[in-house]
């Protein structure tokens, strides 16, 4: 399929003037030329759509960008698609940006090495222009919240830093988990591209289940960690049976 430029644009559902800011922000690849005019194709289209879907999901064009240019033209509509599942965030949660100061003042102005041990623990990103990122802001909140208790921020970030080399590892475990079982033989198999689909569709639903099993082994785990560490402080505490000391 060859389109003009105005023809990709209806197309698209987007203006003229938004395909050609796209193509100058290397977003998108240049038409063929035939003559003076140029032409784009399936594929040209299939970006766009991509580029649509992408920012209703949260993505900026930073992000898509790096999508697109690990991707080959030419690649087809699916290998795009895999590409966007894969590069998804795995929960629905966004980044907030701060300033140093109002992250400083939440957490009643620690430290100064507060902030470069949370970014090392994942937690917040120090931005070029002196704000600050937080990636997580779930378990910034959660901080806040726990040294509400009379917890001190040392103890805090301590638990955010064993969280975050904690969850590296159950991460990486999942990851080799698809590696291994499922992309390495398609890779084997030559990528058919008829199972581009099937492909991404188990990379989607791995999402869901990994996220479970995580919640449900951390259930378990706690429920063992708690018993185990309060029975034998409970049991100092508890008075002894007076009927039994007589007896």
């Amino acid at each position: 399929m060859a389109l003009t430029i105005d023809e990709l644009a209806a197309r698209a559902g987007m203006t003229v003037r938004n395909v050609r800011n796209y193509q100058t922000k290397g977003l998108l690849p240049p038409p063929q030329l035939e003559g003076r005019r140029g032409l784009y194709s399936d594929e040209h289209l299939a970006r766009l759509q991509l580029i649509k879907e992408m920012q209703a999901s949260g993505f900026n064009l930073a992000a898509i960008r790096t999508l697109l240019d690990r991707t080959p033209v030419g690649a087809g509509r699916e290998v795009l698609r895999f590409e966007q599942a894969l590069l998804s965030p795995w929960s629905d949660e966004r980044p907030e940006i701060v300033s140093t100061e109002e992250l400083a003042r939440r957490f009643g102005n620690p430290d100064p090495s507060f902030l470069a041990r949370a970014e090392r623990a994942g937690v917040v990103r120090a931005l070029d222009d002196g704000s600050i990122e937080l990636t997580s802001p779930r378990l910034i909140r959660a901080g806040e919240q726990v040294m509400a208790l009379g917890i001190p921020i040392e103890a805090v970030i301590e638990v955010m830093e064993e969280l975050a080399e904690n969850s590296n590892r159950v991460a990486a475990a999942f990851v080799n988990l698809f590696l291994e079982n499922v992309w390495r033989p398609f890779e084997a198999a030559g990528r058919p591209p008829d199972r581009w689909p099937e492909i991404r569709d188990r990379l989607e639903r791995l999402r869901p289940l990994a996220s479970e099993a995580l919640l449900t082994t951390f259930g378990t785990r706690m429920l063992g960690a708690v018993e185990d560490a309060f029975g034998s402080e409970l049991e100092e505490t508890i008075p002894s049976d007076p009927i039994r000391e007589v007896s």
